[in-house]
């Protein structure tokens, strides 16, 4: 069995409206070159501040900006006219955990994936406006990534953490801290470890600057160490990034001893082996 459950049926820009991409014949592009692939389990997750509904948990004005669908009108979509297992992407958001529960268990999904694209009003991963890098000090950004990662963990609202060492994204074009990673990945692992939570690997970080799978190897130990699951997707938004490189994620897999997948229904996980 080979998943990929962190996928978006459109671009991220705004341009890239629910009436042109959420149609089944995207849908069937998708699914066709996921059967071309080899893909077992195939889900939907877009991003939670397309809709509307978000502006019940945030007020960011990113969010704002980009919430224009009716996130109910997308669960009627996934679930009548597509085969998908229907997930949504949906950020931590620090003291909005009960209005965020609030808008997930209102929806029969099949799995939501954890992510922290911000911290406090700056983002990780946007260049221009809200450029965390900027201004910020790298080592107090990636040790309140972490702390946040861990919190997300805790809260159990989420079956699987994405692209869990997003705060390398930049890769060498982005500031880094000086200390050992390790100290950082620390941060989160209390959190982690007392959860119920999928760890997700994701080919997404190779198509990205830095290069690199997500998480960092040391990182994923320590969430093995834990007894933590793993969810392998690769965060595709075309058909074309559809388990991208995923022999390279197998391989990087059977190195620390991953040979079972979870795979979601109806918030329910169950592992199987990687096929």
């Amino acid at each position: 069995m080979l998943t990929d459950y962190h996928v978006h049926l459109r671009p991220d820009d705004l341009g890239s409206t629910a009436e042109e991409y959420f149609t089944a014949a995207n849908a069937e592009r998708y699914e066709d070159v996921a059967a071309e692939r080899g893909i077992g389990a195939l889900g939907v997750s877009e991003h939670v501040y397309r809709f509307s509904q978000a502006l019940e948990v945030w007020q960011h004005p990113f969010w704002r900006e980009n919430a224009r669908d009716d996130l109910d009108a997308y669960c009627e979509f996934v679930r009548e006219l597509t085969p998908l297992a229907l997930g949504i992407e949906a950020d931590y958001v620090p003291g909005a955990e009960d209005r965020m529960a609030s808008l997930l268990e209102a929806r029969g999904w099949d799995y939501v994936i954890g992510s922290v694209h911000f911290i406090a009003n700056q983002a990780l991963d946007m260049r221009g406006e809200w450029d965390i890098w900027r201004s910020s000090d790298p080592e107090k950004v990636w040790m309140r990534y972490f702390e946040m990662l861990g919190e997300a963990a805790r809260t159990g609202m989420y079956d699987v953490l994405a692209h869990p060492d997003l705060v390398k994204v930049w890769g060498s074009g982005g500031p880094m801290p000086d200390r050992d990673l390790r100290f950082y990945y620390d941060a989160a692992m209390d959190g982690i470890a007392d959860s119920d939570v999928a760890i997700e690997v994701s080919t997404a970080g190779l198509r990205k600057p830095v290069g690199e799978i997500y998480p960092a190897r040391p990182f994923l130990e320590m969430c093995l160490e834990a007894g933590r699951p793993i969810a392998l997707s690769s965060d595709a938004h075309t058909p074309n990034d559809l388990a991208y490189r995923y022999d390279e994620a197998l391989e990087y897999l059977d190195s620390v001893g991953v040979s079972e997948l979870a795979v979601f229904e109806d918030r329910e996980r169950r592992m199987e082996p990687i096929g």
